[in-house]
């Protein structure tokens, strides 16, 4: 593989960090600001609809500009953001420079996207997907802890400093080694918003909503589940959650593998494990043994799917996928909003900590149904052409025979 995926992998990796390290860093910036734990939580929803609203403003917006000078802008971005959030000399400020960072994280996440699947033939697309989102399944076994570490012990300017030092290694690594790669021959906002006219795209688009809504909806509340019910000792859940960690890294590696083979087969296995799983939480959460296993499985069911949901959206707008491919890490994050709210929904309904598991599964399902749509979908597109195949043989085997006659 290109050394160019692992510098977009690198770089995922950065970016990942500092979208999930915020919830390792809550106690001390709503001491440092002086406001409560939910208006610091709020520092993570505005990241998410930073990621939704903006990111597709702003890859629309650079649709006429080669990929690599685009990815190069958005980090130089996203390096100020960051600078800026060490800075912050309110909460206010930090606000904003979360909201900037997040513009620049989705652009770069749809835009990477397109420039790794072009890296390499298209046997191998799902594999180079699943290099560069590698980076974000490291973020969570090795990122996330470590910015949480150093805002402990150094304070949270700290982190967002390193992770700022983290973006310029990004940088020269994107400039010096990632090739250029032209806009794409259809240039305007006119031809990529086109893709949106094929209900595959939108099939694929819901497919990773519901998917990553049905994470999130358990594991947001899978530490109170694992004290509380489980039994586990509040000590245990840094190294379980790194287990989890393993898992995604696992299934991103095989989920790249496999969907290059079978995509639509990968997806709907993945959810189907995924849905399994969930369900499984219930029988699981009474055993501690059960539990590490489940959580393992639940990791790499997790992010099993995730090279396939990209691949499926940029093969369904080859012509122009850019914008396609951002709208659908919306979509991710859409998901990534949704999940707690319906989680906790359960939680406060009186069904306890189990109750976003089963909501998770049902999410699964419905995630799982959209991918069956899109298999019925793909096989009524070649149907035609299997009959106009069947029909050319059937004509050229009619005409052999009048020949011999």
């Amino acid at each position: 593989m290109p050394i160019a995926l692992f510098v977009l992998g690198l770089t995922v990796f950065s970016l990942g960090t500092t979208e999930f390290m915020i919830a390792g860093l809550l106690p001390e910036l709503a001491r440092a600001f002086d406001v409560s734990l939910p208006d610091a939580g709020l520092l993570i929803s505005l990241f998410a609809l930073g990621v939704v609203v903006g990111a597709p403003l702003i890859t629309a917006a650079t649709t006429r500009i080669p990929r690599k000078a685009a990815l190069i802008a958005l980090l130089v971005v996203f390096i100020v953001g960051e600078t800026i959030a060490a800075l912050a000399p309110s909460y206010g400020v930090l606000m904003i420079a979360r909201v900037v960072t997040a513009i620049a994280h989705g652009s770069f996440f749809g835009i990477g996207a397109v420039v790794a699947a072009n890296l390499v033939e298209p046997a191998k697309r799902a594999r180079a997907i699943a290099i560069m989102f590698g980076g974000l399944t490291i973020a969570t076994i090795a990122g996330v802890p470590m910015g949480t570490f150093i805002g402990q012990h150094l304070g949270w300017r700290a982190t967002f400093l390193a992770v700022a030092i983290l973006g310029v290694i990004d940088l020269i690594g994107v400039i010096a080694l990632v090739p250029h790669q032209p806009p794409s021959r259809h240039i305007g906002v006119r031809h990529e918003l086109s893709a949106f006219a094929n209900p595959k795209v939108w099939l694929a688009l819901g497919t990773t909503m519901l998917s990553q809504a049905a994470l999130y909806t358990a594991y947001t509340y899978i530490s109170p589940l694992l004290t509380d019910f489980t039994g586990f000792t509040a000590g245990w859940v840094p190294p379980l959650l790194m287990l989890f960690g393993v898992g995604t890294f696992l299934g991103s590696v095989l989920g790249g593998k496999f969907a290059d083979r079978t995509l639509l087969g990968t997806l709907c296995a993945g959810l189907a494990l995924l849905a399994v799983m969930l369900g499984a939480f219930s029988l699981a959460a009474h055993s501690q043994i059960a539990m590490v296993i489940t959580l393992f499985l639940f990791g790499v069911a997790s992010f099993l799917i995730n090279p396939a949901l990209q691949t499926r959206v940029m093969n369904e707008t080859e012509a122009a996928p850019t914008l396609a491919s951002t709208a659908n890490i919306s979509a991710f994050n859409i998901g990534n909003a949704a999940g707690p709210f319906l989680g906790g929904l359960g939680i406060s309904a009186g069904a306890g900590l189990l109750s976003p598991s089963w909501i998770g599964a049902a999410l699964a399902i419905g995630s799982l149904g959209l991918a069956g749509l899109s298999v019925l979908s793909d096989r009524r597109s070649a149907d035609p052409v299997k009959h106009e195949e069947v029909t050319t043989n059937a004509s050229r085997e009619r005409e052999l025979v009048e020949r011999r006659r």
